[in-house]
């Protein structure tokens, strides 16, 4: 695994059926932050969507999480997954990566259900409801960016 240019920021996608999970690091490489999650559509808004987000934040790479079963075999969904990201390397003229992503929807659930509690152990109603697509996204990314750093570590 190899990091094209060594600063910029990096734009870490979970993709789903439904809706892809957004996450973005500063630009350093040293933190991934939840953003949002945007709907996937039949008429392909979800790329407008992805391109704008690369222009405004300066986007130097993006990273895809590449679902594969606990032995680490491809299925049906790691196929989805890489044509998306073959459409988006198309498209944005970027590097694209793919990273693997076992079990980060399961940590992000984990996550929100660990989130403190309002009164009586019951949610505020005020409190908005975590995107848990965005924080997967930030998981993997975060991972991506750990291997980085520490395969770009020297160890004397």
């Amino acid at each position: 695994m190899e990091s094209i240019s060594a600063r910029g920021r990096i734009l870490g996608l979970d993709a789903g059926d439904r809706r892809i999970g957004v996450a973005i690091s500063d630009p350093d490489r040293h933190f991934a932050l939840p953003l949002r999650s945007v709907i996937r559509d039949r008429g392909g808004t979800e790329f407008a969507a992805l391109e704008r987000l690369i222009r405004e934040e300066d986007v130097t790479e993006v990273v895809v999480g590449l679902p594969l079963s606990l032995s680490g075999e491809q299925g049906a969904q790691a196929g989805s997954a890489t044509a998306f990201a073959d459409e988006l390397r198309e498209r944005l003229q970027l590097p694209v990566h793919m990273y693997d992503e076992r079990l980060s929807t399961q940590e992000a659930m984990r996550r929100v259900s660990d989130e403190p509690r309002g009164r009586g152990n019951r949610r505020e109603r005020s409190k908005p409801q975590a995107d848990t697509d965005a924080i997967a996204a930030s998981i993997i990314l975060q991972a991506y960016l750990d291997r980085l750093r520490f395969e770009g570590a020297s160890f004397a």
